[in-house]
């Protein structure tokens, strides 16, 4: 897998652990390690001035601690010049060089543990992303169940063929893709389409690797081997656009390539010119000014010093950024494409009407519908269970496939299934108009008279309607995302203030990365998302944020922001802090710029010494450093002026409606 997103494409760094071998923790990112000793080799040299310990050893340990730390970036840096490719290392050594030029040891010390720690933040961001694609993977069962000549046979899902007949029991998962042969059942997709509620199955019906039976055997057959299934995809769309992320370059490295030649030319053309027409050692000495009056040494700290304000800012308020590189993306973002399921939604169907049949109540209807799904663990279950009363228990309940539940309550035969199985008379135009409106709707029956219909939708989030208004203000476009059907997500949609044009439904996982690489034709994309089905999306978009408590480990890895708590409202906070940090990041490196272009000259025409020189570089790096402390600044929790100062307390996924 290729470097970290947005670490330029450096070579691998010193003390590269080996995939198999990465970082867990993050301390054992052997750039933090390192960054770590030069860091208390770097006090220790201030510290022995202190106490008159001397010059020469407070020297010889700055010198030590620029060494340690200069070691992770300064041989590959070296190695990339020779091959002619420029970054934010070489920006970072020709600092270091001039520092030390100009007899500032410690200073330069200081530079190289700032941007080591920079560097190993990356490296475990990287591995972390790495083992949540594993993730994936973990949702293909070890064994499948194939008939072979007759015979039911246990394999590995790697030994799986186009053609074979797959067995799957209810609960277990799917080793791969496939078209039911025979068999009803209701099957749990969530972890491919992002569906909250479980879809009737039968024979013909395609299903995918990673979904979950539900009550019904079925038998499938494979059309993908375990190489090629959906998950396989996944893994490889989320590969691939990581690698392209990895390639593109931060601001700084942009920055660096025509920079640092121009600088390295035009000084070694001041001391070549100089040498014939003048005195050799004062233009020698001149260009040797001019080098350290471009050394970059606030335009290296610059983007730092802001990125690590910024980031902490952020983990405060529960957002982790993965880094500068997402950070300036966030700040660039055009286009939100926000995930339905779980992100918009709570990820927890609920009752939104019951619809009693004439002569009857809604109380009754949701009594027996609670009776039968006393026991049940479907999301659809829990629902009603949530809405009704202290249910009674029915006797002799049984699931039919595909259909729904039968049982006896109180000596009374009583059924709950979908319209069809039963009558929906005289309640038709109710039913009709529930699933117009994007439920799923259930009737009930007792002893053979329809007692009514309920109506179970995924909702909201309370806070949905303000977040993508705040947005809109704030001159994002909004989009939705779904693996659930038009009507549930037009009407979702709607009440969310989303545009009718910008809603997309019933996309698979390769559907969702498609259309978000379309999007970045405009602009910026930034995806949200909480499930593996959003892994693709996360990784194509310019920017992936995560729903960090409700989502699925690789949706977290694959991103490059989490928001880790589950209110929706911190998405606009975070989107405005990182526009706002981006501006401060750009006013830093406008005047680190600015006293480069401003200096050259004065030290070309001997204006200004080395002396000098030194002086106006310590100044701007305060200057810069104390810019870039602002972006630890952040806004309480609320969307647009007047809103609400705080979140209020959220339920967490699954807790009782």
């Amino acid at each position: 897998m290729s470097d970290a997103c947005g670490c330029g494409g450096e070579e691998p760094r010193a003390g590269e652990a080996a995939e198999e071998h990465e970082p867990e923790a993050l301390w054992q990112v052997s750039e933090i390690r390192f960054a770590a000793v030069a860091a208390a080799l770097l006090l220790a040299g201030y510290g022995a001035g202190w106490v008159g310990a001397g010059d020469l050893v407070g020297l010889v340990l700055k010198a030590a601690a620029l060494a340690v730390a200069g070691w992770t970036f300064v041989p590959s840096t070296v190695r990339r010049l020779a091959k002619g490719r420029i970054g934010v290392g070489t920006l970072m050594t020709i600092a270091a060089v001039g520092a030390v030029l100009l007899g500032e040891v410690g200073e330069a010390a200081m530079l190289a543990v700032l941007y080591t720690i920079a560097e190993g933040l990356e490296e475990y961001s990287v591995a972390r992303t790495r083992r949540g694609l594993r993730a994936l993977l973990d949702l293909v069962p070890d064994q499948a169940r194939v008939l072979r000549d007759g015979t039911e046979r246990t394999v590995d899902p790697a030994e799986l063929v186009v053609g074979d007949t797959l067995v799957v029991r209810p609960g277990e998962r799917l080793a791969t893709d496939g078209r039911i042969a025979s068999g009803h059942t209701s099957l749990d997709t969530s972890a491919i389409t992002g569906e909250s509620v479980p879809v009737e199955a039968g024979p013909g019906n395609e299903v995918f690797a990673g979904s979950i039976n539900g009550t019904g055997v079925l038998e499938v057959t494979v059309t993908s081997t375990a190489a090629d299934n959906s998950l396989a995809r996944i893994v490889s769309i989320v590969e691939a656009e990581q690698s392209r992320k990895g390639a593109g370059q931060r601001l700084a490295d942009k920055i660096a390539k025509p920079l640092v030649p121009g600088v390295m030319i035009a000084a070694a053309l001041i001391a070549a010119l100089g040498a014939l027409f003048g005195d050799p050692l004062m233009w020698i000495e001149r260009a040797l000014v001019v080098l350290v009056a471009a050394s970059p040494c606030a335009l290296a700290i610059s983007v730092p010093v802001t990125v690590v304000a910024a980031i902490g800012a952020a983990s405060k308020h529960g957002t982790l950024v993965k880094g500068g590189a997402a950070l300036e993306a966030m700040g660039r973002v055009k286009t939100v494409a926000l995930d339905k399921t779980g992100t918009l939604t709570r990820n927890r169907p609920a009752v939104i009407e019951t619809a009693p049949a004439p002569g009857h109540t809604a109380e009754q209807v949701l009594a027996v519908a609670a009776a039968l799904e006393e026991r049940s663990e479907h999301p659809l279950a829990r629902a009603i269970l949530a809405a009704a009363p202290a249910p009674q228990r029915a006797e002799h309940v049984e699931a039919v496939t595909g259909a729904g539940l039968t049982g006896t309550l109180n000596g009374r035969s009583v059924r709950l299934g979908r319209p069809g199985w039963i009558e929906a008379d005289p309640l038709a135009g109710d039913v009709k108009r529930m699933q117009h409106a994007g439920a799923t709707a259930v009737l009930v029956e007792d002893d053979g008279a329809l007692l009514g219909a309920i109506a179970v939708r995924d909702e909201l989030r309370p806070e949905a309607g303000e977040v993508v208004a705040s947005l809109r203000g704030a001159g994002y476009r909004v989009v939705m995302l779904t693996g659930d059907n038009h009507a549930t997500a037009t009407t979702l949609a709607a009440q969310a203030g989303i545009d009718p044009g910008d809603v997309h439904a019933e996309l698979r996982p390769e559907d969702k990365s498609r259309i978000v690489g379309q999007l970045r034709e405009h602009g910026p994309v930034a995806m949200v998302g909480d499930g593996v089905n959003d892994a693709p999306a996360l990784a194509t978009a310019d920017l992936g944020i995560a729903m960090g408590a409700m989502g699925t480990d690789v949706a977290i890895e694959t991103a490059d922001v989490a928001l880790m708590g589950e209110d929706l409202r911190h998405l606009p906070q975070v989107l405005g802090h990182a526009r706002r940090s981006r501006v401060i990041m750009w006013q830093s490196v406008g005047l680190s710029l600015a006293i480069i272009i401003g200096l050259m000259p004065l030290a070309l025409f001997g204006i200004l010494g080395l002396a000098a020189v030194v002086l106006v570089h310590e100044v701007a790096e305060v200057v810069v450093i104390g810019n870039g402390i602002r972006a630890g600044r952040t806004r309480r929790l609320g969307l647009a002026p007047g809103g609400p100062a705080t979140a209020a307390p959220r339920e967490r996924a699954g807790a009782t409606a």
